[in-house]
């Protein structure tokens, strides 16, 4: 039971890094605020729940969720990209809101409130993740893969530009650079790892409805990258098991699901607010969150 336990955990954990070293792409090494990433992070979970129930493979499900967000987030990023700051973060949080809403109204493709059970698990070349240590080898294998490429995005001359867009737009367009162009992909790329997240979540749970995408959903993915440090992976690898683990004592000491819930986002706040106190860069970060 607790070695089911630790795996679920373990599990939970390499989606989440995923969610939020894909926003670092944009919000840390972009300095794009974007709250818009569970909308994406939801696009890719209905894509995979949706096409797995069709009987499609696990290879073209996860794939698509990832096309298909990053779609969305070029999209977005077309008629945002003007924008800055807090106009940028309303534009982008009012994207979440639409997508939520498209998910818990448009019955006859999500079922609504009722949500999409009986995903099955993945097969992949032949071997069955159906059991739980098996997906947690899947999760971590997908989970260091999209590590080591994010990481590779961040140190090439792409990921330097990125760097120069967020310290100062202005000089970077000045040197010839298409900071456009630029936004645009980051905002696409940073959608692509958020449904890739998403898959796994719906593979993982084999159920999902709208109450895993609301804003409050966003909330722990923006605490893990502002307590781990804006453009740093290494930390919000640190952060992400900070986050997910800190509450999970509160399981054991015989509260209620009815306050477990609001417990948990106090102590995000309250771990948040000492952070930013103490340490206004998060614990690894290089730059301030302003």
């Amino acid at each position: 039971m607790i070695d089911a336990y630790f795996i679920h955990l373990l599990i939970l954990i390499c989606i989440y890094v995923i969610l939020a070293i894909s926003l670092q792409l944009s919000l840390g090494f972009t300095g794009l605020l974007n709250l818009a990433h569970v909308a994406f992070f939801a696009i890719g979970a209905y894509a995979t729940a949706l096409l797995a129930l069709s009987g499609y493979p696990f290879w073209l499900c996860i794939l698509f969720a990832g096309v298909l967000a990053a779609l969305f987030g070029y999209v977005l990023s077309i008629p945002t990209n003007k924008l800055k700051g807090d106009y940028l973060a309303l534009a982008t949080l009012g994207f979440s809101f639409v997508i939520y809403a498209i998910v818990l109204n448009w019955i006859s493709l999500t079922n609504g409130p009722m949500g999409l059970p009986g995903i099955p698990r993945p097969t992949f070349l032949g071997i069955n993740f159906s059991n739980n240590n098996n997906f947690f080898m899947l999760s971590i294998f997908v989970t260091v893969i999209i590590y080591f490429v994010i990481y590779s995005i961040t140190k090439s001359p792409l990921g330097k530009v990125m760097e120069a867009i967020r310290d100062d737009e202005l000089a970077a367009r000045s040197l010839g650079k298409n900071t456009k162009k630029i936004k645009s992909i980051s905002m696409a790329t940073s959608a692509f790892f958020a449904g890739i997240a998403g898959s796994l979540f719906a593979y993982y749970i084999t159920f999902i409805d709208p109450t895993s995408f609301s804003f409050s959903n966003l909330i722990p993915i923006l605490s893990i990258v502002i307590i781990g440090g804006l453009a740093s992976l290494p930390g919000t690898v640190f952060a992400t098991i900070i986050i997910i683990l800190l509450p999970e004592p509160l399981r054991f000491i015989g509260f209620p699901s009815s306050v477990i819930g609001p417990a948990r986002q106090l102590i995000y706040a309250m771990l948040l607010l000492i952070i930013l106190y103490y340490k206004p860069k998060g614990f690894y970060g290089k730059v301030n969150l302003e």
